[in-house]
């Protein structure tokens, strides 16, 4: 049987938030786990936001590519399955890995500020994403399950 809340736009939103986010996780997680000396070196797209913050370590680049990952498929389910439950744990989950991300990444500025207004950019969408599956937590038909 069809959940009805799903024709709430506050869920249509949060499902595409979600998948949003997974897509970002998964660039990120999947490249972190599979190659992450090139993670390390290159990410995102060959311009090396890591490397500068100091020295490689594999184990702590693969542990938080597979956390990432992790997020990603909490957010697949809740995309896939938009009950309140799964969507506020979903947004709240990535709200804990992001929000202190955001916060990092304020107090520690890349070098040039063309990168760093460009990282702003994208920590916002990932704080502002989750957020928008929080939201969609509170679409309500009867009773929410």
């Amino acid at each position: 049987m069809r959940d009805h809340r799903e024709d709430d736009p506050r869920v249509r939103l949060a499902r595409i938030a979600l998948l949003l986010l997974a897509a970002a996780g998964l660039y990120q997680g999947l490249w972190a786990q599979l190659a992450p000396q090139s993670f390390f070196n290159d990410f995102p797209a060959g311009t090396s936001w890591v490397a500068p913050g100091g020295p490689y370590d594999e184990h702590l680049v693969r542990d938080i590519g597979g956390l990432v990952n992790g997020l990603s498929v909490v957010a697949v389910v809740a995309a896939w399955r938009p009950v309140s439950p799964l969507l506020l744990a979903a947004g709240l989950g990535w709200l804990v890995y992001t929000v202190p991300h955001f916060v990092f990444h304020v107090s520690h500025p890349l070098e040039g500020s063309a990168m760093q207004a460009t990282n702003i950019v994208v920590l916002l969408t990932e704080m502002a994403l989750p957020l928008v599956a929080v939201i969609g937590a509170t679409a309500r038909e009867g009773s929410l399950r």
